[in-house]
Protein backbone atom coordinates (compact mmCIF):
# COMPACT_ATOMS: atom_id res chain seq x y z
CA UNK A 1 0.00 0.00 0.00
CA UNK A 2 1.53 3.40 -1.03
CA UNK A 3 1.63 5.80 1.80
CA UNK A 4 0.34 9.88 0.86
CA UNK A 5 0.73 12.99 2.33
CA UNK A 6 3.53 13.84 4.41
CA UNK A 7 4.56 10.54 5.23
CA UNK A 8 4.26 9.42 1.36
CA UNK A 9 6.76 12.24 0.77
CA UNK A 10 9.14 11.57 3.46
CA UNK A 11 9.38 7.84 2.45
CA UNK A 12 10.11 8.98 -1.22
CA UNK A 13 13.16 11.63 0.01
CA UNK A 14 14.36 8.99 2.32
CA UNK A 15 14.21 6.15 -1.21
CA UNK A 16 15.70 9.03 -3.18
CA UNK A 17 18.33 9.60 -0.53
CA UNK A 18 19.12 5.97 -0.38
CA UNK A 19 19.72 5.63 -3.98
CA UNK A 20 21.68 8.80 -4.88
CA UNK A 21 23.88 7.65 -1.70
CA UNK A 22 24.36 4.18 -2.57
CA UNK A 23 25.16 4.38 -5.86
CA UNK A 24 27.71 7.29 -5.16
CA UNK A 25 29.22 4.63 -2.21
CA UNK A 26 29.54 2.05 -5.23
CA UNK A 27 31.22 4.90 -7.34
CA UNK A 28 33.65 5.96 -5.12
CA UNK A 29 34.29 2.40 -3.71
CA UNK A 30 35.17 1.00 -7.44
CA UNK A 31 37.32 4.07 -8.01
CA UNK A 32 39.27 4.00 -4.67
CA UNK A 33 42.70 4.07 -6.02
CA UNK A 34 42.03 7.79 -7.53
CA UNK A 35 40.17 8.71 -4.66
CA UNK A 36 43.21 7.70 -2.46
CA UNK A 37 45.53 9.63 -4.05
CA UNK A 38 43.93 13.12 -5.03
CA UNK A 39 42.98 12.50 -1.12
CA UNK A 40 45.99 12.27 0.25
CA UNK A 41 47.98 14.86 -1.46
CA UNK A 42 44.83 17.43 -0.63
CA UNK A 43 45.23 16.32 2.86
CA UNK A 44 48.48 16.56 3.43
CA UNK A 45 48.89 20.27 1.02
CA UNK A 46 45.58 21.58 3.68
CA UNK A 47 47.11 20.07 6.64
CA UNK A 48 50.82 22.05 6.28
CA UNK A 49 52.30 18.02 6.22
CA UNK A 50 54.29 19.11 3.11
CA UNK A 51 55.76 22.87 2.94
CA UNK A 52 54.58 25.80 1.00
CA UNK A 53 57.52 25.90 -1.36
CA UNK A 54 57.09 22.00 -2.09
CA UNK A 55 53.26 22.12 -1.97
CA UNK A 56 53.00 22.98 -5.86
CA UNK A 57 55.38 19.76 -6.84
CA UNK A 58 53.27 17.49 -4.47
CA UNK A 59 50.07 18.28 -5.85
CA UNK A 60 51.12 18.13 -9.34
CA UNK A 61 52.79 14.70 -9.06
CA UNK A 62 49.60 13.69 -7.09
CA UNK A 63 47.37 14.95 -10.48
CA UNK A 64 50.09 12.77 -12.84
CA UNK A 65 49.52 9.95 -10.61
CA UNK A 66 45.96 10.47 -10.14
CA UNK A 67 45.93 10.41 -13.85
CA UNK A 68 47.41 7.30 -14.62
CA UNK A 69 45.27 5.40 -13.14
CA UNK A 70 41.69 7.50 -13.61
CA UNK A 71 41.05 5.45 -16.97
CA UNK A 72 41.62 2.02 -15.19
CA UNK A 73 39.07 3.31 -11.99
CA UNK A 74 37.35 6.59 -12.28
CA UNK A 75 36.61 5.96 -16.00
CA UNK A 76 34.41 2.67 -16.05
CA UNK A 77 33.24 3.32 -11.78
CA UNK A 78 32.02 6.76 -13.36
CA UNK A 79 30.39 4.96 -16.44
CA UNK A 80 28.65 2.56 -14.37
CA UNK A 81 27.25 5.29 -12.43
CA UNK A 82 25.95 6.91 -15.49
CA UNK A 83 24.15 3.82 -16.42
CA UNK A 84 21.85 3.90 -13.06
CA UNK A 85 21.25 7.76 -13.79
CA UNK A 86 19.84 6.72 -16.91
CA UNK A 87 17.80 4.15 -15.17
CA UNK A 88 16.67 7.18 -13.05
CA UNK A 89 15.58 9.37 -15.81
CA UNK A 90 13.77 6.74 -18.02
CA UNK A 91 11.67 6.42 -15.26
CA UNK A 92 13.08 3.47 -13.83
CA UNK A 93 13.46 4.02 -10.78
CA UNK A 94 13.01 1.17 -8.67
CA UNK A 95 16.14 -0.93 -11.10
CA UNK A 96 18.33 -2.97 -8.68
CA UNK A 97 21.31 -0.50 -7.82
CA UNK A 98 24.20 -2.93 -7.34
CA UNK A 99 22.83 -5.30 -10.29
CA UNK A 100 22.18 -2.21 -12.88
CA UNK A 101 26.05 -0.57 -11.62
CA UNK A 102 27.78 -3.89 -11.74
CA UNK A 103 26.44 -4.96 -14.71
CA UNK A 104 27.17 -1.47 -16.33
CA UNK A 105 30.73 -1.37 -15.67
CA UNK A 106 31.58 -4.88 -16.86
CA UNK A 107 29.77 -4.21 -20.15
CA UNK A 108 31.28 -0.63 -20.36
CA UNK A 109 35.03 -1.28 -18.69
CA UNK A 110 37.08 -1.15 -22.02
CA UNK A 111 35.13 1.26 -24.04
CA UNK A 112 35.47 3.72 -20.32
CA UNK A 113 39.35 2.53 -20.12
CA UNK A 114 40.41 3.54 -23.13
CA UNK A 115 38.59 6.36 -23.79
CA UNK A 116 39.57 7.48 -20.26
CA UNK A 117 42.85 7.31 -21.80
CA UNK A 118 42.28 9.79 -24.42
CA UNK A 119 40.32 12.53 -22.08
CA UNK A 120 43.19 12.30 -20.02
CA UNK A 121 45.77 13.13 -22.67
CA UNK A 122 43.04 15.42 -24.12
CA UNK A 123 42.99 17.34 -20.19
CA UNK A 124 46.91 17.29 -19.71
CA UNK A 125 47.41 18.94 -23.03
CA UNK A 126 45.21 21.60 -22.18
CA UNK A 127 46.27 22.37 -18.81
CA UNK A 128 49.69 22.54 -19.73
CA UNK A 129 48.93 25.08 -22.45
CA UNK A 130 47.09 26.99 -20.06
CA UNK A 131 50.31 27.47 -17.19
CA UNK A 132 52.13 28.49 -20.60
CA UNK A 133 49.94 30.78 -21.71
CA UNK A 134 48.88 31.73 -18.33
CA UNK A 135 52.56 32.18 -16.12
CA UNK A 136 55.19 31.85 -18.57
CA UNK A 137 53.87 33.96 -21.92
CA UNK A 138 52.41 36.78 -20.55
CA UNK A 139 52.24 38.52 -23.94
CA UNK A 140 49.47 36.00 -25.23
CA UNK A 141 48.24 35.89 -21.60
CA UNK A 142 44.46 36.11 -23.14
CA UNK A 143 45.25 33.24 -25.07
CA UNK A 144 44.42 31.38 -21.15
CA UNK A 145 41.11 32.18 -21.18
CA UNK A 146 40.31 30.24 -24.19
CA UNK A 147 41.60 27.07 -22.65
CA UNK A 148 39.56 27.37 -20.05
CA UNK A 149 36.78 27.75 -22.20
CA UNK A 150 38.16 24.23 -24.14
CA UNK A 151 38.36 23.04 -20.22
CA UNK A 152 34.86 23.16 -19.78
CA UNK A 153 34.10 22.04 -23.11
CA UNK A 154 35.73 18.74 -22.49
CA UNK A 155 34.39 18.67 -18.97
CA UNK A 156 30.91 19.06 -20.64
CA UNK A 157 32.19 16.53 -23.38
CA UNK A 158 32.77 13.87 -20.73
CA UNK A 159 29.70 13.91 -19.45
CA UNK A 160 28.10 13.45 -22.90
CA UNK A 161 30.59 10.56 -23.71
CA UNK A 162 29.63 8.76 -20.09
CA UNK A 163 25.69 9.37 -21.07
CA UNK A 164 26.28 8.06 -24.92
CA UNK A 165 28.59 4.61 -23.91
CA UNK A 166 25.38 3.65 -21.20
CA UNK A 167 22.86 4.37 -23.95
CA UNK A 168 24.02 3.53 -27.49
CA UNK A 169 26.04 0.16 -28.52
CA UNK A 170 28.55 2.43 -31.03
CA UNK A 171 32.48 2.28 -31.37
CA UNK A 172 34.46 4.05 -28.99
CA UNK A 173 36.26 6.90 -31.06
CA UNK A 174 32.38 7.26 -32.59
CA UNK A 175 30.84 7.96 -29.00
CA UNK A 176 33.60 10.22 -28.30
CA UNK A 177 33.33 12.28 -31.42
CA UNK A 178 29.60 12.18 -31.27
CA UNK A 179 30.02 13.81 -27.52
CA UNK A 180 32.08 16.61 -28.84
CA UNK A 181 29.66 16.98 -31.60
CA UNK A 182 26.41 17.45 -29.55
CA UNK A 183 28.32 19.40 -27.09
CA UNK A 184 29.39 22.32 -29.40
CA UNK A 185 26.23 21.50 -31.37
CA UNK A 186 23.80 22.18 -28.20
CA UNK A 187 25.57 24.86 -26.74
CA UNK A 188 22.60 25.69 -24.20
CA UNK A 189 22.31 22.17 -22.77
CA UNK A 190 26.18 22.35 -22.19
CA UNK A 191 25.83 25.47 -20.28
CA UNK A 192 23.42 24.21 -18.36
CA UNK A 193 25.06 20.88 -18.09
CA UNK A 194 28.45 22.87 -16.34
CA UNK A 195 26.33 25.35 -15.08
CA UNK A 196 24.35 22.55 -12.50
CA UNK A 197 27.05 20.74 -12.27
CA UNK A 198 29.60 22.66 -11.48
CA UNK A 199 27.39 24.71 -8.81
CA UNK A 200 27.04 21.09 -7.38
CA UNK A 201 30.84 20.71 -7.30
CA UNK A 202 31.15 24.16 -6.14
CA UNK A 203 28.64 23.32 -2.94
CA UNK A 204 30.68 20.29 -2.11
CA UNK A 205 34.26 21.79 -2.18
CA UNK A 206 33.23 25.06 -0.62
CA UNK A 207 33.48 23.85 2.63
CA UNK A 208 35.13 21.13 4.61
CA UNK A 209 31.50 20.51 6.40
CA UNK A 210 29.88 20.31 3.06
CA UNK A 211 32.63 17.51 1.97
CA UNK A 212 30.61 14.66 3.47
CA UNK A 213 28.76 15.50 0.07
CA UNK A 214 31.54 13.93 -1.93
CA UNK A 215 31.65 10.28 -0.89
CA UNK A 216 27.80 9.87 -0.67
CA UNK A 217 25.92 12.63 -3.00
CA UNK A 218 28.09 14.48 -5.22
CA UNK A 219 28.63 11.77 -8.35
CA UNK A 220 25.36 10.55 -8.50
CA UNK A 221 23.88 13.85 -8.43
CA UNK A 222 26.27 15.16 -11.20
CA UNK A 223 25.59 12.12 -13.01
CA UNK A 224 21.59 12.31 -12.73
CA UNK A 225 22.20 16.19 -14.15
CA UNK A 226 24.11 15.25 -16.73
CA UNK A 227 22.50 12.46 -17.77
CA UNK A 228 19.10 14.30 -18.06
CA UNK A 229 20.53 17.34 -20.13
CA UNK A 230 21.81 14.65 -22.38
CA UNK A 231 18.49 13.03 -22.75
CA UNK A 232 16.65 15.78 -23.21
CA UNK A 233 18.75 16.37 -26.51
CA UNK A 234 17.92 12.75 -27.59
CA UNK A 235 14.44 12.89 -27.37
CA UNK A 236 14.56 16.30 -29.12
CA UNK A 237 16.48 14.03 -31.93
CA UNK A 238 14.47 11.57 -31.91
CA UNK A 239 11.27 13.78 -32.51
CA UNK A 240 13.30 15.55 -35.37
CA UNK A 241 13.87 11.71 -37.39
CA UNK A 242 10.31 10.95 -36.44
CA UNK A 243 8.93 14.47 -38.11
CA UNK A 244 11.54 13.62 -41.06
CA UNK A 245 10.59 10.35 -41.50
CA UNK A 246 6.76 11.30 -41.64
CA UNK A 247 7.19 14.06 -44.19
CA UNK A 248 9.22 11.43 -46.13
CA UNK A 249 6.64 9.37 -45.74
CA UNK A 250 3.98 11.78 -47.10
CA UNK A 251 5.72 12.78 -49.92
CA UNK A 252 6.38 9.13 -51.24
CA UNK A 253 2.43 8.95 -51.07
CA UNK A 254 2.05 12.18 -52.63
CA UNK A 255 4.05 10.31 -55.65
CA UNK A 256 2.69 7.71 -55.65
CA UNK A 257 -1.01 8.99 -55.86
CA UNK A 258 0.27 10.89 -59.14
CA UNK A 259 1.11 8.05 -60.93
CA UNK A 260 -1.65 6.00 -59.73
CA UNK A 261 0.26 3.95 -57.85
CA UNK A 262 -0.92 3.79 -54.08
CA UNK A 263 1.52 1.97 -51.61
CA UNK A 264 0.84 -1.39 -49.80
CA UNK A 265 1.35 -1.72 -46.22
CA UNK A 266 4.49 -3.01 -46.66
CA UNK A 267 6.14 -0.45 -48.95
CA UNK A 268 4.37 2.40 -46.80
CA UNK A 269 6.13 1.17 -43.73
CA UNK A 270 9.54 0.71 -45.63
CA UNK A 271 8.98 4.43 -47.27
CA UNK A 272 8.66 5.57 -43.20
CA UNK A 273 12.23 3.17 -42.20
Amino acid sequence: MEMKGMMGGLYKISEWIMRLSVTNILWVVCSLPFMFLVFTHFMAVATGTVSEEQAGDFMKQGFILAGIVAPFTLFPATSAMFGVARKWVMGEVDAPLLKTFFRNYKESYLQSMIAGIIYVVLFAVMIVDFQVYGGELKDLQFVSYLFIALLILLGVSLFNFFSMVVHYHMKTFQLIKNALFITIGRPFRSISTAVMCGVVIYISLSSPKLMFLIPFFTGSVVAAIAFWNFYGIYMKLQMQAEKAAAAEADEARKEADEIGLPLDDAQEQHSRK
